[in-house]
């Protein structure tokens, strides 16, 4: 390979030192490394909105789902009140609410710690660039 790089050189017309190459190898990679970062954090930055899209919807759809079970809250306790008393009726339509609650928060939490913020690409073009850089040299 390098041989076929010194032919080249010299077809050209042109006389590089080593110096020289060794110099443009290192501008290139410079330049390399400069792209590798900005593809990181455009990918990066990509992520955060994706999470903070869900973040929002996910509370959205929480406000609205409080808003629709205290209507239906109301109309529960009133018709289950006129069995076993408002008292207990409270009660009961109140444990089974909290439960619902607590399942629909922890899958929301979850999904949540499942968003990665890791640059995945870019971690893995860094890995092929630092293989070509090796064999480059």
């Amino acid at each position: 390979m390098r041989e076929q790089s010194i032919d080249r050189v010299e077809r050209a017309g042109t006389k590089e030192t080593i110096a020289d190459l060794l110099a443009q190898v290192a501008n290139n990679s410079a330049d390399l490394v400069r792209s590798e970062i900005h593809l990181a954090r455009q990918e990066l930055n990509e992520r955060i909105r994706m999470l903070s899209t869900h973040l929002i919807t996910s509370a959205l759809g929480a406000m609205i789902c409080v808003l629709g079970l205290l209507s239906l809250l109301a109309a529960s306790v009133i018709g289950l009140g006129t069995l076993i008393g408002m008292g207990l009726s409270a009660l009961v339509i109140g444990a089974a609410l909290l439960i619902v609650g607590v399942v629909v928060g922890m899958t929301g939490l979850s999904r949540v710690k499942a968003t990665r913020l890791k640059p995945v690409k870019t971690i893995e073009t860094l890995e092929e660039d630092k293989e070509w850089l090796k064999q480059l040299i």
